[in-house]
């Protein structure tokens, strides 16, 4: 049986021992560290330790085995994105300087965690309590840490009265051997929560699920698997005290803010003129990112799974259905296989709704927008980039003219819309005589993972051509400045622009003539030294 008196003794001690260790073993985890792939043996259970392994002659004490040692390591963690779930927001163009999912943000999946901490927490890196957002944190805030959710990968966590404790009953190792060989994370700790936002595997990022910890299908995911680069995370999401780089369109905090992108690896694919097969594609590289012509699809299957890894593209609160996995109700899902991105133009900062905003109309669908990237075709900082674009069936007060904070709390329980409506209008600080309705919010996300080996990459026709079934780049603002007889003649006759391929009218304007886009479109391109 738990015992709480004997556990809240040891978290006394303290809680953050594991990731510093480490870090006394590594003099230089501390700093921005690209780690070596992960082998075979990272991904299978770890049970025994060396006497070289500074934990070896550990046993495990309750949290404050690891706060005992390392006090500065679990106030880096403290501050931390990870913890706080909020943060500076430098690339948000609206709302608060701090921001996060904590208090501000509302999206197209829970809305916001406002009266269900008890269930959102559970990927929290804290042991059960709310994180205290002081920069100076006391001895109780650090003892509130769990080192262990990031570094043991064979660790597993229940909670008992509102306190995450050791789930051994679960666990293939003692909790002396999981301090004894404590670990840098690998994918497993990452993906237990990364996959699993909005209620299951894939449902929220659409290109992140269960099966990236250890699938060996190069085609649903080339870096990742384990037969193809192997990556850890922070190959990518390089790390300094204990802050993490890289952040979607949708994330309104900044945790590090170094520059996570294909080049970082990938350098010579930079080039305008040399880095891909032909200078044409090469050409591509300044306004269009890597990951546009390189993941064609995203939510695909693994080969070696029987799990789906479909992602949830809509779902509505108004509709209650039993989920007998979970045990609860849960609002009715949509979800697909194999689903391509929307495109849009992002120069890197985006736009939120957060809690209590009023809310306001996209006009170009009708729908309210949590998130949505900023970008133009001719913002020179801007590159198009792939997206899912995600729905939601959400109640609205029409009184105020915001979205309303649902209590999932209530509805998870109970399936009620009306009442878990209300009980979040109460939760807001709103009355319940408020009028509401339902509306339909929306939410770009972008796509970043799921990069299948070159050969699966898009083919020119694929977004050139009349025909063309990936995207639509009309609609993205690549079209004439003017009907086509006027453009014509700016410097010839008239030539029905229908009876001549794409290619050939580019490469003569451009490749022979060096024409800026500017002579025929409403967009300009200088980086290529063209003509204006």
């Amino acid at each position: 049986m738990f015992n709480y008196k004997l556990f809240v003794v040891g978290v006394a001690v303290g809680t953050l021992c594991l990731t510093s260790v480490m870090a006394q073993a590594d003099s230089h985890y501390s700093k921005i560290v690209k780690t070596e792939p992960e082998t075979s043996s990272s991904t299978t259970t770890s049970t025994t330790s060396t006497s070289s392994s500074p934990h070896a002659n550990l046993t495990w004490q309750g949290p404050g085995t690891c706060l005992a040692c390392h006090t500065d390591k679990a106030k880096e963690v403290h501050a931390s994105a990870h913890y706080q779930w909020q943060g500076a927001a430098p690339y948000m163009v609206n709302g608060a300087a701090q921001q996060g999912k904590l208090k501000t943000a509302m999206n197209s999946y829970c809305i916001n965690i406002m009266g269900n901490w008890n269930g959102c927490g559970a990927c929290h890196v804290g042991l059960g309590a709310q994180p205290n957002p002081t920069t100076n944190p006391t001895q109780t805030d650090l003892q509130n840490i769990d080192c262990l959710i990031c570094h043991q990968k064979d660790y597993k966590r229940v909670k008992v009265n509102g306190v995450f404790v050791p789930d051994t009953a679960n666990m293939t190792i003692t909790m002396d051997q999981a301090v004894q060989t404590v670990h840098k994370p690998v994918r497993a700790n990452c993906i237990q929560c990364h996959a699993k936002g909005g209620g299951g595997d894939n449902y929220k990022r659409g290109d992140m699920a269960v099966a990236h910890a250890n699938t060996t299908d190069k085609v649903f995911d080339y870096h990742m698997s384990t037969s193809g680069k192997n990556l850890t995370c922070q190959q990518c999401h390089t790390t300094k005290n204990h802050r993490i780089a890289g952040r979607g369109s949708d994330l309104r905090e900044t945790d590090l803010d170094v520059k996570v992108t294909c080049t970082n690896c990938h350098s010579s694919k930079a080039s305008l003129t040399t880095g891909h097969s032909s200078t044409d594609i090469s050409h591509h590289v300044s306004r269009v990112a890597c990951q546009t012509c390189h993941i064609p699809v995203f939510a695909k299957n693994a080969a070696d799974t029987t799990a789906t890894e479909a992602t949830e593209i809509y779902r509505t609160w108004v509709t209650p259905e039993w989920n007998a996995t979970l045990n609860r109700w849960e609002p009715t899902i949509t979800k697909a296989n194999n689903v391509k991105p929307v495109y849009r133009f992002w120069n890197g900062y985006s736009w939120g709704y957060s809690l209590y905003d009023v809310a306001t109309m996209n006009p170009a669908t009708g729908n309210y927008p949590t998130s949505y990237p900023i970008g133009a075709i001719n913002d020179a900082n801007s590159k198009l980039y792939p997206f899912k674009y995600k729905t939601a069936e959400a109640p609205y007060d029409v009184t105020r003219g915001t979205l309303i904070a649902l209590a999932t709390n209530v509805y998870f329980s109970t399936g009620k819309y009306t009442d878990a409506t209300l009980q979040g209008l109460i939760n807001m600080g709103y009355s319940t005589a408020d009028q509401y309705r339902a509306v339909k919010t929306e939410t770009w996300q972008l796509i970043t993972h799921e990069v299948p080996p070159k050969s699966y990459a898009l083919q020119c026709s694929a977004c050139h051509t009349s025909s063309a079934t990936q995207m639509n780049l009309k609609s993205m603002g690549y079209v004439l400045k003017a009907d086509s007889r006027t453009v014509c003649s700016q410097c010839h006759g008239y030539k029905d622009p229908t009876k001549i391929s794409y290619t050939s009218l580019h490469s003569k304007h451009v490749a022979s003539k060096k024409y800026d886009c500017s002579k025929c479109h409403n967009f300009s391109r200088p980086e290529r030294g063209l003509k204006m």
